[in-house]
């Protein structure tokens, strides 16, 4: 991943350094307990623990000059390793393991890591984007669908279900970290031929990982599922980026990114403020989607293991969750300072003329007694007459003969507060989905309550 995507949080986990010390550390726990079985000499595993390597960039440069010797990275880290550590005792480095069995291993370990840190930020994006919910809980505006105007909404409902949206994300994100904390070291073809399975089971369980079954490889599908969680938190992103972009253009006006002093929208034209940040996510989401095909790609390997899955994962794991991560904080941040217009809004609702209370005339007119395609004609026609002549919506039908429904009626009908009267209920299953400190609970259910 570029620097400029790349968060240090991601970035360090996924380091050569990071990598080669997942490594040894399987390896010693490994020797370890080859020890409690007897094979190894107790003295030799802790000398291997004891004079085990430092790795730094020093090690990573000595592991990188003896591949190109070896042309294979794990013989590589494994001649190295037993050098430093010295004769006889790194002799029992990589005893009866293949390298599957440190890579997968170690592999598992580093997503699991990276995992929580992807997961905590969402953590954190949830709440904010709960935060902002009921603050706009009550904020009238105009629902569209198709991009026109529909019925009216909040804009708190429409966060509250982007928290909402959130929330399943972060399920499926947890859902995938279980999936992917497992270890295997169960030799060539995983069948134990050449290692004790009681060598996997205790390299697994100081590691924080299940010990499963596996042939040579760890099954790809828990890696895709890691990749999809990840996709599907990029494309809910996107999803709410794209409208607030729409929300953003200059004939909508409803709410914006924040625009810090000193930025500059446009090079050519000074009075731009450009949802830049929102276009980026995106963009990135499409990425997103790339490295999700590409891990799909990796499940299937021939037999029981082909090596053909190594060099894509070497780059869209990494990159998949530099990027998860740099658009969940981005959003994060965006969501934080956006700037609301609620009088925009207002000024949006009312462009409509009244349009926007449309099915609740024609539910009361089928409740005076009309079939409800002859009411449907009546409020279409006279819809656009007020559309066309810019008239409002409530005066034509006052004065159409064919609205059977007195004024007190209409006016009813076309009540603002009557069409919103039952958003609370979105907010009832947020919280009661979502889990939320008792404090902020608390301050949320009376807003409710008011």
């Amino acid at each position: 991943m570029i620097d400029r995507y790349s968060p240090k949080e991601i970035a360090e986990i996924f380091s050569d350094q990071s990598r080669f010390a997942t490594w040894l550390k399987v390896e010693i726990l490994a020797t370890e307990a080859w020890a409690l079985t007897g094979i190894v000499p107790a003295e030799h595993a802790k000398a291997v623990r004891d004079n085990a390597p430092r790795i730094d960039g020093a090690f990573v440069d000595m592991v990188n000059q003896r591949e190109q010797v070896t042309n294979h990275d794990v013989a590589a880290f494994v001649d190295v390793v037993q050098s430093m550590v010295g004769f006889p005792q790194g002799s029992w480095i990589h005893y009866g393991l293949t390298s599957s069995d440190v890579v997968d291993t170690a592999l598992c370990h580093l997503m699991t890591r990276a995992m929580d840190v992807v997961i905590s930020g969402v953590e954190q994006l949830l709440l904010t984007l709960v935060e902002r919910a009921f603050s706009y809980y009550k904020t009238p505006m105009l629902g569209r669908t198709h991009g026109m105007a529909a019925e009216p909404t909040t804009f708190g409902n429409k966060l509250a279900l982007w928290a909402l949206q959130v929330n399943r994300d972060l399920s499926r994100l947890r859902k995938a970290r279980d999936g992917i904390a497992v270890g295997k070291l169960s030799g060539a073809v995983g069948t134990y031929s050449n290692v004790d399975p009681s060598i996997e089971a205790y390299v697994c369980e100081h590691l924080g990982l299940k010990n499963v079954p596996a042939t040579q490889v760890i099954a790809r599908d828990r890696h895709a599922e890691v990749l999809y969680s990840l996709a599907a938190l990029a494309s809910s992103i996107e999803t709410f980026a794209t409208e607030i972009r729409h929300l953003q253009r200059t004939e909508v006006q409803e709410a914006e990114e924040h625009f810090s002093p000193g930025q500059k929208g446009s090079s050519a034209m000074p009075h731009k403020r450009n949802p830049i940040l929102a276009e980026r996510l995106v963009g990135m989401s499409r990425v997103m989607r790339g490295y999700l095909i590409a891990g799909l790609e990796d499940v299937a390997l021939w037999h029981e293991r082909d090596i053909s899955h190594s060099s894509v994962e070497r780059i869209v794991l990494p990159d998949a969750f530099s990027l998860a991560y740099y658009m969940t904080k981005k959003f994060d941040g965006l969501i934080a300072g956006l700037v609301v217009y609620p009088e925009r809004m207002i000024e949006n609702l009312d462009r409509t003329l009244g349009l926007v209370f449309s099915q609740p005339i024609l539910l009361a007119l089928v409740a005076s007694g009309l079939s409800r395609d002859d009411a449907y004609r009546i409020v279409q026609r006279c819809a656009h007459e007020a559309w066309d002549s810019k008239i409002p919506f409530a005066k034509v039908l006052a004065e159409d003969p064919d609205v059977g429904i007195s004024v007190a009626e209409l006016t009813a009908a076309m009540d603002l507060g009557v069409a919103l009267r039952n958003v609370g209920k979105t907010f009832e299953v947020l919280l009661t989905e979502i889990d939320l400190p008792d404090a902020k609970r608390k301050e949320f259910q009376a807003l409710l309550a008011d």
